[in-house]
């Protein structure tokens, strides 16, 4: 081996140590429920909404970064912080919100991973696919070291590299997909903007918010700085550029991954008249006159995503609830430490696996929870702004203008489509 290939080799080997929180929560957001929501994009509009994945990516980076930020240099979660800085009724309110959002969202992604599975093996019971998968994530959270946990996590992100597989396999016009990769273009139909709102509200999520910072906390514990003041010591300049690479390398695999699914179903579905696709297990089916390797690695895909993004949903929860109450909370902890975070995870599988069970309609309330993201998402971002901007608590490392300029506009980008969202239910 040359001596390049030695460097080239450790500095891929260094990068990959760098990525961590990042890089999960990334993943995390090309869930089972955001896959059906790029899918029914592709499908309905073609290549016309495929924009809105580099769009999104400097708002989404941003936000990611100041919430990351904002753990490593105070050493507490956003829930906590904000219920130390600012009235906590407001944040018992949203973090109830929230509570519920990601609950039907894991309740959709146990359905599609259980509906993904059946693809590839069609005679297991698919109810008790959604058990199976609920309990294995429970599993993970409660009795796996929070070590072992995030490297798992942190693999798993591989399996998302099934939809840019998907994309070059099949027959795409890449000229087409370019130009309006780089062309914005809108009807400003009412579907089409309510569309635009649940891709906004299932980039930009809330419960990314939540896990992002205190996975930050929780990668310091890790490293044996276990109380508050020993964390926020450890902050330095190289401390702080490792988690920008991070968080901005995690949501740049993210934004691809959302790019290659929007051109995977605008290229094939869209293109063949099959314009009606609801959930991310009809997608899969639908690529199958396309190809049964496309159709399979896109199934794979749905249950490897799901199983970053359920445990990260209910984790989430936990999180923004124990720290709002003041409960004892971290993935570090054992079950018997910490009996209310761990509770709210059970309860939001319990609930997970219920809604599956009732038969209720958990894609209809996936649409309606990603547009509730965008509603709730401003009312959050205002306090991650003014925390991440906020010399008191940051010091050097508050938000320099141009950061917290992107951040006031992500408020109003996804105040607006929230706005417009819900108008169109009126009118």
């Amino acid at each position: 081996m040359t001596m390049e290939m030695k460097e080239l080799e450790k500095e891929a080997e260094e990068y990959w140590d760098t990525l961590g929180p990042g890089l999960t929560t990334g993943a995390a957001d090309d869930d089972p429920s955001g896959i059906a929501t790029y899918s029914q994009a592709g499908a309905k509009y073609g290549f016309q909404l495929i924009w809105t994945a580099l769009f999104t990516y400097p708002f989404m980076a941003v936000v990611q970064e100041m919430c990351a930020r904002i753990g490593l240099v105070s050493g507490r979660g956003l829930a906590a912080n904000i219920r130390k800085h600012y009235s906590a009724k407001a944040l018992y309110i949203v973090a109830a919100l929230l509570f519920f959002a990601n609950t039907i969202n894991i309740a959709a992604d146990l359905s599609a991973m259980a509906a993904g599975t059946r693809l590839l093996f069609p005679a297991i019971n698919i109810e008790l696919l959604v058990i199976c998968f609920a309990l294995f994530s429970l599993l993970l959270q409660i009795f796996i070291s929070y070590k072992r946990y995030a490297k798992y996590l942190k693999y798993l992100t591989f399996a998302l590299l099934s939809y840019v597989i998907v994309a070059l396999v099949v027959d795409l016009d890449w000229s087409e997909v370019l130009y309006h990769t780089l062309v914005p273009s809108l009807t400003f139909s009412r579907d089409q903007i309510f569309l635009i709102a649940a891709i906004l509200g299932t980039t930009i999520s809330p419960y990314l918010f939540f896990w992002q910072t205190s996975q930050e906390v929780e990668e310091e514990i890790l490293h044996g700085e276990t109380s508050i003041q020993s964390r926020q010591k450890q902050v330095c300049p190289d401390s702080i550029r490792k988690m920008r690479t991070d968080v901005w390398s995690g949501m740049a695999f993210s934004n691809l991954i959302t790019f290659f699914i929007f051109a995977a179903c605008a290229g094939t579905l869209y293109a063949s008249g099959i314009t009606n696709i609801e959930t991310a297990d009809q997608a899969a089916r639908a690529l199958q006159p396309f190809g049964s390797f496309a159709s399979v690695l896109f199934a794979l895909g749905i249950v490897g995503t799901g199983l970053i993004a359920v445990p990260v949903l209910a984790g989430s929860s936990a999180y923004a609830l124990a720290e709002s109450f003041g409960w004892k909370y971290g993935l570090y902890r054992k079950l018997k430490q910490a009996h209310a975070f761990y509770g709210v995870i059970i309860v939001s599988m319990i609930l997970g696996i219920a809604a599956n069970f009732a038969h209720l309609d958990p894609i209809k309330g996936l649409i309606y929870a990603a547009v509730m993201n965008a509603v709730i998402a401003p009312f959050i971002l205002f306090f991650v702004v003014r925390l991440s901007s906020n010399k008191h608590t940051m010091g050097d490392y508050a938000n320099r203008p141009f950061i917290s300029f992107i951040g006031w506009l992500t408020i109003g980008v996804m105040a607006l489509s929230g706005i417009a969202a819900i108008l169109t239910l009126w009118f």
